[in-house]
Order: C-alpha cells, then structure tokens, then sequence
C-alpha cells in the first residue's frame, strides 16, 4: 500500500508529510538534515519539553494571551503525551541544529497537530493550532532547552541517587562482615603495615557514599530555572507575571523545588551548571572505577594471584581455558565508567563553546549527561547485585599474607629503631621467614613482648 502524505509549509517551502505523523514541516527537514546517529532525544528531554509546553499553555490562558479553546486542546494533547498515549512522534537525531531548535518545534508541531485533532480539524491546518504562535506562545528555544535539561538531570539522577548508594551500603555491609579478618596492607603495590579487610571496604564504601553527596549538591544549582528569558534573556514576548507562574506550575507538575534565575541573560549563555554535574558524575566514575580494579587485583588468581577475596562466578570465562572464571562485572564496570569520562570532555568542550548570548551546543551536551547517568544507574545496580553483595573473603590467605609481610617490622620501629628495623626486614625476606620468627630467633624481644606487638589487630 502507497503510503499517505499532507503537504505543509514554512518560511522555505513546501513539504511532504506522512499523514500519520503528529510532527510537521519543521522536523521533517530536520529528518532530512541531520541522519547522523538514528538517536533521538532522550525520553526525559520529551517529558521535560512537553510539560514546560503544558504549564505555558495554563500559564497563557490565566493572563488572557491564549484563547481558552485553544489552550485547552493544547493542554489535553501534553496530556495524552505525558501518558503515553502518542508515542514516536519524538524524532530528531540527537546531533541536530544548534541550540535545540529542531527538537523544541518537534514537541511544538506533534502538540500543536494533536490540538489541532481535537478542535476537530485536520492535522497541518495551523489556522487553528500554531506551533510558533500558540503552543510556543512566550517562548523561545533558547529558555525552553535549558530549562528542559534543568527538569530532565533532576528526574535522571532521581534513578542515579539510589543506585549509588545501594553499591555504597554494600561495600560497607561487606565492610562489616569482612572486620575481623586481618590482612597486609599495601601501598606502592607493595607490602605496607597490617590492616582489616573490612578497613578497606568500609573506605570504599564511604568515598562512593560522598561522591554521590556531592552530585546531590551540585545538582541543587538545576533548581535555579531562566524560563521567560526568552530569545537573549530580555524576556521579549512574554506577559507580565508569566515567568513566576510557569515555574509555578512547572515546580508543581515535577514536584521539584524551582526558582527562577536572578539573571536571565546569564541562563542563556552559561552551561556551567552542566559541566559542573558532567564534572562530579566523571569523579564519581573514577572512583568506582579504581574500586573495580582493586576487586579485580584482590581477587586475581585464583592460584597465581592475590586471592585474598573471590567475585561471585556469573559465567564462564574463556572460549577455550576450561575452568577459567573473569571478573567480567568489574570489567563491565569499568567500561561504563570510561565512558562516563569521556563524555565528560564532550560536555566539557561543549560547554566553553557558547559565544555571546547563546550556548548553542545544548543537545551535545544534555546528550551525554543523561546518557552517563543511565549507564551508570543500570552499571552500578547490576555491579551491586551481581558482584559486590557476593563477594566472599578467603581469611587464611589474608592472614599468610599479614605474617609474611615484611612490613611488620614496622611494628619494631619504637622498640629497636627504624635502622634494625629494616635490617630484620631484609633478612627475613631473603631468608624467606616470617618477622616475629626471626625477631624471636634473634632474642631481640621477649616471647610475652613479641606477641603482644605481632597479635594486636588494627583497630
């Protein structure tokens, strides 16, 4: 069957449309203009639009700038959108035209076609329902994307928050149970002074833990919105008391604390309040990437390694080494936060790329922070559930390793001095002995003195 068209038309011409489709003229060109990715806008940065689009058309009709009629239809179609009720209409490639022109006449179009049904009339007649006109009526692109990437971070990191603290608390509980067992410590990959295992995953724990404390804070900047700036920050074409009214409604549909910006003209050039949770979500990575790595270094082996802990098995490990077990949710882990590092310098750049009035790399830049928040929520949920929380300890090891470390002759240092300490060191490892043995061959300490300094545990 030969697919149906309408025709509509912009300031540069004629356009076929499918019929089926809620979108128009604008975003069939951006279609044709930026086959880039065949990623589309996140589904948060649809939510986040449409409802700015639902709380203007509200906000429009209580001062009288919007037909009740119209605004109504309007409403009812952000409506059907937020419930789910008109999906795939949202198709913009995520590399589009600067400063997010495409995809906020997107939403404007399907909105303004869907009103447009429901007043009756045919989809493309926008002498009922305009995109510009009515459903953008007060608004420019340049205050509706920021502020649309202001709500859509706020409900991403929603999802974010408590994934990492569900991998926090784990490694903490793992901290608990693993207490008791002591074990070498090290540093410089080599062997430094005896420690708790438990030590060293309750530290884990607590630099996840403050880590996502502050994304928390940083992310108390999103609340601060420039919706009514409009074009530059000047505020052209809106209403007396639309700018407090939106948030208003805004504050009320996402149930966020908002507040407007004190400078307008400063919403619309400064994308630093993205670089700065681009930045903490980057730090947050680097942590739980060196987390990860440590796993994999105190569980490598299993005869040949450190071995001090064992990773859950979640599958086989080689196509062609039988038996052979990786780290494979570790090495996930990793990957996700290499990533998240690198879109941080995408937003990085992005964000000291505005010029004068206009940021215009905005969907860059909201791009790679909702798509680092969404790996890294998914990551840090199933690296929680499928490998921290079954992480087991192997206590003899631990403690092989404590005994022989001549490290312990760090322990000596105030009683026989720094210089005979490393000299029983030296000795003890070319004889291949543990230190309290060789201090007791010695007669450097008593029986009852050595093991009160060798059998104290960290506390």
């Amino acid at each position: 069957m030969d697919k149906k068209y309408r025709i509509e038309k912009d300031p540069l011409g004629e356009k076929l449309i499918p019929e089926d489709a809620y979108y128009g003229v604008q975003t069939q060109r951006a279609i044709e203009n930026f086959p880039i990715s065949g990623l589309t806008m996140h589904p948060l940065m649809a939510e986040a639009t449409v409802m700015i689009k639902l709380a203007a058309a509200k906000t429009n009709v209580a001062l009288s700038g919007l037909k009740a009629e119209t605004g109504e239809a309007i409403i009812q179609a952000a409506h059907e959108v937020l419930e789910g009720k008109i999906t795939g209409q949202f198709v913009v490639d995520v590399y589009q035209a600067g400063a997010g022109t495409s995809h906020n006449m997107n939403v404007n179009e399907v909105l303004a076609n869907r009103a447009i049904e429901i007043l009756g009339k045919k989809r493309g007649d926008y002498t009922v329902v305009h995109p510009n006109d009515h459903v953008n009526m007060g608004q420019s692109t340049n205050d509706v994307f920021p502020t649309a990437m202001r709500l859509a971070t706020l409900k991403a990191l929603e999802g974010l928050y408590p994934a990492g603290m569900y991998l926090a608390q784990a490694l903490k509980d793992k901290g608990e149970e693993f207490y008791r067992i002591i074990k070498a410590g090290r540093t410089h990959l080599q062997d430094a002074v005896p420690m708790r295992l438990g030590h060293e995953f309750r530290a884990y724990g607590q630099a996840v833990e403050d880590d996502f404390e502050r994304l928390r804070h940083a992310a108390k900047e999103l609340e601060y919105l420039g919706i009514g700036a409009t074009a530059v920050g000047a505020g052209t074409n809106t209403l007396p008391g639309y700018r407090e009214m939106v948030i208003e409604r805004l504050s009320t549909l996402t149930r966020f604390d908002l507040r407007p910006k004190k400078d307008l003209f400063e919403a619309t050039q400064n994308m630093n309040v993205f670089a700065s949770i681009a930045s903490q979500l980057k730090l947050s990575a680097l942590n739980v990437s060196r987390i990860a790595n440590d796993l994999r270094l105190l569980s490598s082996g299993p005869r040949t390694g450190l071995a001090e802990i064992t990773l859950p098995a979640v599958q086989p490990g080689s196509s062609i080494m039988a038996g052979k077990i990786n780290p494979v949710m570790a090495e996930m882990m990793n990957m996700v936060c290499f990533q998240v590092i690198g879109n941080e310098t995408t937003v990085a750049m992005a964000a000291q790329a505005g010029q004068l009035e206009l940021n215009v790399m905005m969907p860059v830049i909201i791009h790679n922070i909702l798509a680092s928040i969404q790996i890294l929520q998914n990551a840090l949920s199933i690296f929680t559930e499928r490998c921290v929380r079954g992480i087991t300890a192997n206590p003899e090891t631990c403690r092989r390793y404590a005994e022989m470390s001549t490290a312990l002759a760090t322990l000596l240092n105030s009683y026989i001095g720094y210089e005979r300490a490393a000299a029983l060191a030296k000795e003890a490892f070319a004889r291949n002995m543990p230190i309290k043995d060789l201090a007791r061959e010695k007669g450097i300490l008593t029986d009852e003195e050595i093991e009160k300094i060798f059998s104290s545990a960290p506390a």
